[in-house]
């Protein structure tokens, strides 16, 4: 049936925004419709849909608006179309985030000061801030019509959901994949602590600092130096070897600077390095310099005296490019992945010459106890004044930032507890390709590619307010032992009453060592927080302890969606859990949006503090987009249209439980966005160019066989309400089908013939 365009509100209709959403929200809390919605669907096929957590320990950003409204839309159309869709809020409670609120609260910055404050009390008052935003999320979740079951939510530090989370890292344990490694990892100096990479690739950022080129004089030729470049001089005094390519072509130069001749070896390939005129005197191979001596590049520290081990030679490796620099790389085995293997490899000297908190150790004397970046100038100023520093430039390049404190990243050489991802790395890639994404290219491209290339996810932390690693070391024979659950720990001593499974109460229970009758100890790491919020399909329900039963109808999800960035945080961190415990992918669909930038073109971030207060934006235009003016941050809404149109379909079709099926038409409650609103107006298009229809739109549940009701704003038309209707068949949901019913007064009284549109239509609830 035909629906014509003066069935809806004009464009120009004006209404009293603030005064509607009142009395609208009024409404839904009056008649718990979210609650009563869900209670008339039960028993009805479900939807699964998985909410990421945030952290409630800052105000919301209108980036969360964003993001929600699209979760709304989708799980409130599947509603529609005859679908169980259960939203169970949570809160991601744990990590760096909360840490770092709570230094500043207190007016103190490290682990020595967090020591020195005490580990108990420090996390007490984490467990005081981590919800002390929680009502001011709760108030604009419900201001912007997003519903969502925030009544019995999860939280990451209870110890029902830890109990999970050590059953999942237990699982891990047993299949050999949780293990101790020396590696170097992406180091936090001011956090003192390691990251993983998919914390690390939310923030890196271009920057601009000088690079040198470094002369080191050769032992055996008098005049005569090797060039390399290098984009960190803090690294320098930690030098041990240089590293050339054995097959690349290299060049002896000769050249007059500062008065006198000296002889430089460098790529062939990178000879436009070079400052001024110069002769080329001699070409060979890189495997023909492996194995001359130089000397060390600073005359106050020796690493081979140090360790007693053989360093300060030129050596082959397959690492080395002509891409940029000289082709000959400095190498300081602590402080690089590929230094650190050659390193392994050549037995060359492993000394720290950076402590864990960024300062330089007592035998670089000149710089001892100063941090290694704000160091950087005094090193160029010494190499130059000695007359090491070939050439000094201003290089753009990506650099590491830790993701909460902003904090400049080290690669640091660190003993840290892994999981081997790297082998099971094709069983998700398998996984992902089962996965619908929506823009595909996402997971095709972006995601996949983030699989490629993984490694071993780098999983304890040495902080103090997170689930702590379940792992008890012995102290003579250093056995070690996982614990995987409540019960398994009570048989342990020193068990505190009431529990609590946080630091550093854990800590004081100890277990007999199975081995040599030893005490064990818990080691003093906590884990990654990505992975208690990438744990969330399990210890939401407190699985495999309870909810058993229930688990294989809540797990996958059909539908998850977050921004763009959680490609390289919670989509990753899903996956890897869920398909090693599962076999099988977390999610079904996944709808990315994209992020919102500030006017710097930077991701919006609360630790940033360069969000948006979307209280600002919703009290001046409200919270329905027909206000909206297309400007500002209403602009992203736009941008998301685009992405999302494809995904309209361009006729009816019936929507199988358990799929996606068609997204529109997307209600968002009393119409969220202008987005909304446009793509049902593309979706009635489709199937009736002639349609143009506009409005907000409430839904209800009602049992099945019939769907949602959809309540348009009524309009009198010849003494009659006319409102619209998707129609459920029999044989099943039919996604977006609209019939118009009219009802007189404010007693609606159907014409409308046969059970199931009766059925219908006495569900029906209209707005006051």
């Amino acid at each position: 049936m035909s629906v014509k365009s003066d069935m809806f509100l004009p464009v120009s209709t004006k209404l009293d925004l603030p005064e509607t959403e009142a009395r609208i929200l009024e409404f839904w809390r009056e008649t718990k419709a979210f609650e009563e919605g869900l209670k008339r669907r039960e028993g009805s096929p479900p939807f699964i849909f998985y909410e990421g957590p945030p952290t409630a320990n800052g105000l919301p950003g209108v980036h969360h608006v964003l993001s929600r409204m699209l979760k709304d839309i989708v799980c409130r159309y599947k509603s529609m179309c005859g679908f169980y869709v259960p939203r169970k809020g949570g809160w991601d409670t744990h990590g760096l985030p909360v840490e770092i609120a709570v230094e500043r609260e207190l007016g103190i910055s490290g682990k020595e000061q967090i020591e020195s404050f005490g580990i108990a009390e420090f996390n007490r008052r984490c467990r005081e801030s981590v919800l002390r935003y929680e009502a001011d999320w709760r108030r604009l979740t419900e201001r912007i019509g997003y519903w969502l079951d925030m009544d019995h939510p999860y939280f990451t530090f209870d110890n029902t959901y830890i109990e999970t989370v050590w059953s999942l890292l237990r699982k891990f344990w047993d299949g050999g994949l949780l293990y101790q490694g020396h590696k170097i990892v992406p180091y936090c100096p001011r956090c003192g602590t390691p990251l993983s990479s998919h914390e690390v690739s939310q923030g890196y950022e271009e920057v601009t600092e000088p690079s040198v080129t470094v002369k080191f004089a050769l032992e055996d030729e008098p005049g005569a130096f090797i060039l390399a470049w290098t984009t960190t001089p803090w690294t320098l005094p930690g030098n041990v070897a240089l590293a050339v390519g054995a097959d690349i072509v290299y060049v002896r130069v000769r050249q007059a600077r500062d008065g006198r001749e000296e002889r430089y070896y460098l790529a062939k390939e990178r000879l436009p390095q070079l400052e001024g005129e110069y002769t080329i005197e001699k070409e060979m191979k890189g495997r023909e310099l492996a194995g001359r001596r130089y000397r060390p590049l600073f005359d106050f520290i020796d690493l081979a005296e140090l360790a007693g081990k053989k360093a300060y030679y030129v050596c082959e490796a397959d690492f080395v490019t002509t891409e940029d620099g000289t082709g000959v790389v400095h190498t300081a085995v602590m402080y690089g992945e590929d230094d650190y293997q050659l390193g392994l490899k050549l037995d060359l000297p492993q000394h720290h010459t950076v402590d864990p908190q960024g300062r330089f150790t007592t035998e670089v004397k000149p710089w001892a106890g100063r941090n290694v970046k704000e160091v950087e100038k005094d090193i160029r100023e010494w190499l130059r004044g000695h007359g090491l520093l070939y050439r000094e430039e201003m290089t753009t390049h990506s650099y590491p930032f830790c993701w909460r404190c902003d904090t400049a990243l080290l690669y640091y050489a660190w003993k840290t507890w892994y999981i081997a991802t790297t082998r099971y790395r094709d069983r998700m890639l398998e996984a992902n390709r089962k996965v619908a994404w929506h823009p595909k290219e996402i997971g095709a491209n972006r995601f996949e590619n983030w699989l490629e290339s993984n490694v071993d996810w780098a999983l304890s932390r040495n902080r103090y307010w997170g689930t702590p690693l379940p792992i008890w070391r012995c102290e003579s024979c250093g056995q070690d032992r996982c614990i995987g659950s409540i019960a398994e720990l009570r048989k342990g001593q020193g068990v505190p009453d009431p529990l609590d499974l946080h630091r550093p109460h854990v800590d004081q229970i100890t277990f007999r060592c199975a081995k040599c009758d030893g005490t064990a100890r818990r080691v003093p790491e906590v884990i990654d927080v990505w992975f208690d919020s990438g744990s969330m399909p399990f210890a939401q329900w407190h699985y495999p302890f309870e909810n058993a039963d229930r688990f294989d109808s809540l797990y996958p999800a059909d539908f998850i969606s977050e921004g763009m960035d959680q490609t390289r945080g919670w989509f990753y961190t899903l996956m890897a859990i869920g398909v090693f415990v599962t076999g099988k992918s977390p999610y079904k669909h996944v709808l990315v949006n994209e992020l919102i930038l500030d006017k710097e073109g930077k991701k919006m971030s609360k630790s940033r503090g360069n969000v948006v207060d979307p209280d600002a934006i919703l009290n001046q235009r409200g919270a329905d987009a027909r206000n909206a003016q297309e400007h500002g941050p209403v602009l992203c809404l736009i941008r998301e249209y685009r992405r999302l149109r494809p995904l309209v379909p361009g006729a009816i079709e019936a929507d199988a439980p358990g799929s996606m099926g068609a997204l529109a038409p997307p209600y968002s409650g009393f119409g969220v966005s202008r987005l909304a609103r446009r793509l049902r107006v593309d979706a009635r298009r489709a199937r009736d160019p002639g349609i143009r229809g506009r409005g907000p739109f409430e839904l209800v549940c009602a049992p099945l066989p019939p769907a949602v009701l959809e309540i348009g704003r009524p309009r009198r038309q010849a003494g009659r309400l006319r409102y619209f209707v998707p129609l459920s068949r029999n044989r099943g949901p039919v996604a977006g089908a609209l019939h118009p019913l009219r009802f007189r007064g404010a007693s609606p009284e159907p014409r409308a013939s046969g059970e199931s549109r009766r059925a219908e239509e006495r569900a029906l609830v209209r707005l006051p």
